[in-house]
C-alpha cells in the first residue's frame, strides 16, 4: 500500500472528428456550413498516432499566427485545433508546441481578449445570444491550451510564470457570474500552474486571494458551478505554504468544507435525475419540430404549374469546435460536472493527507499485503482507532477532515462492495489481485472496530466467493490471503467469520485448492508463483485449525 503523488486532474479525453487543417482554411475562406457553429476542427482521436507526425509537419507553426488572425471565427477555430493537438497528443506533442514558440502568439492571444472582456460591457442575456465565435469562445479555447501545454511541460509553465499569465487566468476565472464555461477552464489552469511552482507563489497578492475566495464562495445554480468551487478549492491548498499559519485552521475548514458538500452530493440520484431530464427535453423539442413542420407544409400553396418546395431539413445537432460535451447536451454537462468535481474532491483530500516530506518516500515501498498490513495495523493502535495517523496529518487537517465526516463521506460501504463487484469481472488477473488486496487491507482494520459485524460478514462472502469460483490461482492465492488478514483477530471478525459459516466453506475447498496447484500450477505458474501458492497452502491449513478453535470457543 502507498500514497500516490500524482496531483494532475485531468480530464477525460474528447472524442473528435474532422481535420483541423481543412477546418482551418475553410474558416479562412469564409466557407464553412451555415448550419453549425463553427468550423469542425478536431482530429480524428482514431489517428492519435498520426499527431506527432502532424506535428512534425509544421501544424503548429501555421496555426499559431492564426491565433491572431483578423477574423474572430478563424482565431477560435486555430485555437480550436491546437486544443485537440495538445489534448490527444501528450508530453511529447505539447514540448514540441513550446518548442516552436506557441506560446508568443498565445500569450498574446490571451492578452488581447482579456483586453477584450474590459471593453465588453453586453448584458449576459446579449452575450448569451451572441454568436459563438465572441471574445469568451476564443479565451476559452486559448485557456485550454494554455492548460494542456503547462500540464505537459515545464517551459510553458515557466513561461507563464515570466509573462504574467497569472493576473489573465484570475481575470477569466473571475468571469463566473456571466461566462462559467470559461471560469472553469481558468480554474482548471489554476490549480495545474499553481502546483509545485514556489516562483508563482510569490505573485499571489491580496487582490488575487480575493478573486479565488470570491469564486469559492460563489452560489450554486448548477453542477459547473460546483466543479468550480471544487477546482477553486484545490489551487487554494496548493498556495498553503503562502498562507499565515495563524489562517491556516480557517482555510482548512474552508477547503474541506466544500469537499464535503460535493462528496456528501447522490452523484446516482443526478444521473437518474438528468436522464429523466434530457428525455422530456429531447420529446419537447420533438414535439415542438413537428409542429412547425407541419405548419409549414399547412401553408404550402397548391399550384399544379408550380414545382413541389421541398420540406425544410430536419434539425440536427450541431457540430461544436472542440467542446468534449457540447453546450446542447446539457444534462450530460452537468452530471459529467458533478462526477468530476466528486473525483478531484477525492484528489484533493488525498493531496491534503500526504506528506511532501521526501523521508515518507517509504511508503512507496511497501508492497506486499503483510507489510502493509502491519503498517496499518501499527498505525491504527498507536492513533487509538484513527486510520488517520500514518498520513502525518496535522492538527488542523486532522481535525477538520473529523468534524466534517471525510472518512465517512470518501466511500461508503456499499459504494466499496460496488467498486469491488465491478473490478472483479475484469480481465486482468492484476485488477483482480488489486480488488482481494483492497477488501483484505480493509477488513483487517474494520475487524478490530466495533459496529462492523455486517460489512465484515459482506467482505468474507465476497473473498469467498472469490477463492472458490476465480479461474486464475494467483487471485484465489490472494483471496484466501485476504481472508486470514480479515479473521485473523478481532471480536467483530470471530462472529462474522461463524455467521458466513467460513470454517466448513474452507474445509470443503481445501483439497480442491491442492489439486489444482498440484494439476495447473507446474503448466501455468511461474517458480515465484507457485512459491507464494505454497506458503497459501500452508498457511490455510494453519487458518483452518485457528478457526476450528475459535468456532469451538464461540459455540461452547
Amino acid at each position: 500500500m502507498g500514497k500516490s503523488r500524482t496531483k494532475r486532474f485531468k480530464r477525460p479525453q474528447f472524442s473528435p472528428t474532422g481535420s483541423c487543417q481543412a477546418a482551418v482554411a475553410a474558416a479562412a475562406n469564409g466557407t464553412e456550413d451555415d448550419e453549425d457553429d463553427g468550423p469542425a476542427a478536431e482530429l480524428l482521436e482514431k489517428q492519435r498516432l498520426a499527431l506527432p507526425d502532424l506535428a512534425r509537419r509544421d501544424a503548429v507553426r501555421r496555426l499559431g499566427p492564426l491565433l491572431l488572425d483578423s477574423s474572430l471565427a478563424v482565431r477560435e477555430t486555430a485555437a480550436g485545433a491546437l486544443r485537440n493537438l495538445s489534448a490527444c497528443g501528450g508530453f511529447e506533442v505539447c514540448d514540441d508546441m513550446v518548442a516552436k514558440d506557441i506560446m508568443t502568439p498565445l500569450v498574446a492571444l490571451l492578452r488581447e481578449c482579456s483586453t477584450g472582456l474590459d471593453s465588453n460591457e453586453m448584458s449576459p442575456q446579449e452575450k448569451a445570444d451572441k454568436n459563438r465565435n465572441s471574445i469568451e469562445s476564443i479565451a476559452n479555447e486559448a485557456v485550454n491550451v494554455l492548460w494542456n501545454v503547462c500540464e505537459c511541460s515545464s517551459r510553458a509553465v515557466s513561461i507563464f510564470n515570466k509573462e504574467g499569465c497569472l493576473e489573465i487566468v484570475l481575470k477569466y476565472l473571475h468571469t463566473f457570474p456571466t461566462s462559467i464555461d470559461l471560469a472553469v477552464s481558468a480554474a482548471y489552469c489554476l490549480q495545474t500552474v499553481t502546483e509545485d511552482n514556489p516562483e508563482l507563489l510569490k505573485y499571489f497578492d491580496g487582490t488575487a486571494l480575493r478573486v479565488l475566495e470570491s469564486a469559492l464562495l460563489c452560489p450554486v445554480t448548477s453542477m459547473e458551478y460546483i466543479l468550480l468551487k471544487t477546482l477553486v478549492a484545490g489551487t487554494i491548498w496548493n498556495l498553503k505554504d503562502i498562507i499565515p499559519s495563524k489562517s491556516q485552521a480557517e482555510i482548512i475548514n474552508a477547503i474541506l468544507k466544500i469537499l464535503s458538500e460535493v462528496l456528501e452530493m447522490n452523484a446516482a440520484d443526478t444521473v437518474i435525475q438528468m436522464k429523466e431530464a434530457e428525455t422530456q427535453r429531447l420529446k419537447t423539442a420533438s414535439e415542438t419540430e413537428d409542429v412547425i413542420a407541419n405548419a409549414n407544409g399547412d401553408d404550402l400553396v397548391e399550384d399544379d404549374e408550380m414545382e413541389e418546395i421541398p420540406r425544410k431539413k430536419k434539425l440536427r445537432r450541431k457540430t461544436f469546435i472542440s467542446d468534449l460535451l457540447p453546450s446542447t447536451d446539457k444534462e450530460l454537462r452537468e452530471t459529467m460536472a458533478l462526477l468530476t468535481a466528486q473525483q478531484t474532491a477525492l484528489e484533493v483530500i488525498v493531496n491534503m493527507c500526504c506528506s511532501e516530506d521526501p523521508s515518507d518516500d517509504e511508503w512507496e515501498e511497501l508492497s506486499s499485503s503483510d507489510e502493509s498490513e502491519a503498517f496499518m495495523e501499527n498505525s491504527f493502535n498507536e492513533c487509538s482507532g484513527q486510520l488517520l495517523s500514518p498520513l502525518c496529518l496535522s492538527h488542523e487537517i486532522h481535525t477538520a477532515l473529523t468534524n466534517f465526516l471525510i472518512p465517512k463521506k470518501c466511500m461508503t460501504p456499499e459504494q466499496l462492495m460496488t467498486l469491488c463487484k465491478a473490478g472483479i469481472h475484469s480481465s486482468s488477473i492484476g485488477v483482480r489481485v488489486n480488488v482481494v488486496s483492497i477488501l483484505g487491507i480493509t477488513g483487517s482494520v474494520l475487524a478490530k472496530e466495533d459496529g462492523t459485524l455486517e460489512t465484515l460478514k459482506t467482505i468474507g462472502c465476497f473473498l469467498l466467493e472469490v477463492a472458490t469460483k476465480d479461474p486464475s490461482l494467483v487471485v484465489t492465492g490472494e483471496a484466501l490471503d485476504a481472508l486470514f488478514d480479515v479473521f485473523a483477530d478481532g471480536e467483530e471478525a470471530e462472529k462474522a467469520s461463524v455467521q458466513i459459516k467460513l470454517l466448513s466453506t474452507l474445509k470443503e475447498f481445501q483439497p480442491v485448492f491442492k489439486m489444482k496447484i498440484r494439476k495447473e500450477g507446474r503448466g501455468k505458474y511461474s517458480p515465484d508463483q507457485l512459491c507464494v501458492l505454497d506458503n497459501v497452502k500452508m498457511n490455510l491449513r494453519r487458518f483452518v485449525a485457528y478457526q476450528e478453535a475459535v468456532e469451538k470457543r464461540l459455540t461452547s
